[in-house]
């Protein structure tokens, strides 16, 4: 399968790699997510090519993740800000620097600090049960089928998928 067919896949996975699952992507989203906004201040921060920010930021806008803003009238220049949708990438974006805090971060320790605003601790996500309360991981987490791929299935509309694989714990 080639990159650009991944959209297509039956997998929210798949889908939302479809839209932030490039590295410069995501690091755009973490300079917006810090209110870097201005196409030229992004390029300063990221050291990222005119051609390639531009291609980032028209397919976030594409796909509902961000919004343009005229700031400058005269110049046609925007400023690029979430939408609820780019609002909802928080929790992943915090995620994925705890793994980095966790795996990947230097003898210096991690680059940045996350605070709660209401209690003003620092905050570390986490995934947990909505109904329990409990921590989700590996080993605790099952799966199964779900109506975007057995709906499809019964219309015939998937032939390839093999169901098998969302069955039970993996």
């Amino acid at each position: 399968m080639k990159w650009n067919q991944i959209s297509e896949q039956t997998c929210s996975i798949a889908r939302s790699a479809s839209i932030f699952g490039d590295r410069w992507t995501l690091l755009i989203l973490r300079d917006i997510f810090w209110e870097v906004r201005r196409f030229s201040a992004l390029q300063k921060s990221l050291g990222i090519t005119k051609h390639r920010l531009s291609d980032r930021l028209n397919r976030l806008v594409e796909s509902g993740v961000l919004y343009k803003e005229l700031y400058d009238e005269n110049r046609q220049h925007f400023e690029y800000k979430l939408t609820k949708k780019g609002d909802d990438l928080l929790p992943i974006m915090l995620a994925i620097a705890n793994w980095g805090d966790k795996w990947e971060v230097d003898s210096d320790g991690p680059p940045v600090n996350y605070f709660h605003s209401a209690c003003g601790k620092k905050g570390i996500p986490r995934i947990s049960c909505t109904e329990c309360g409990e921590e989700l991981n590996a080993g605790n987490t099952s799966k199964e089928v779900g109506t975007g791929i057995s709906n499809k299935v019964e219309r015939g509309e998937e032939t390839g998928i093999n169901t098998e694989v969302y069955a039970g714990n993996s």
